[in-house]
């Protein structure tokens, strides 16, 4: 069975990146997001397993958007996705419940990967 994946990032080019760059038969998207408060309202209308996650947002950012997923569903596998390479924000997004970082610009075998790590542990 495919994990359900949603991927949410403000950009546009790194969202149809991402949808272009993970495994099909492994993964299944179920939703996009521009913002944080839209992925909220998206992981609660789909509950994907899995999330790739940027930091840098409108209206809510990734930090915000983890803290609320995790409490709605400390299970959500969530990576971050994100061109901030400062190591303060990516801890503090692996202690509020993220479970894997990458940086942007990332290639497609990095992204496949983080996501391949992500679902084994």
């Amino acid at each position: 069975m495919a994990y359900k994946l949603m991927v949410v990032d403000d950009s546009n080019i790194i969202r149809n990146r991402i949808k272009r760059g993970f495994n099909a038969s492994q993964f299944d998207l179920v939703a996009t997001a521009s913002n944080g408060l839209e992925a909220l309202e998206e992981f609660k209308k789909h509950l994907p397993e899995v999330i790739t996650m940027d930091l840098t947002m409108p209206e809510m950012d990734g930090l915000e958007c983890i803290r609320n997923i995790i409490n709605l569903a400390p299970d959500t596998l969530i990576l971050v996705i994100s061109a901030l390479s400062d190591k303060a924000t990516g801890i503090k997004a692996l202690e509020l419940g993220a479970c894997g970082f990458i940086c942007k610009p990332f290639t497609e075998d990095e992204l496949m990967e983080a996501l391949n790590e992500l679902v084994q542990d």
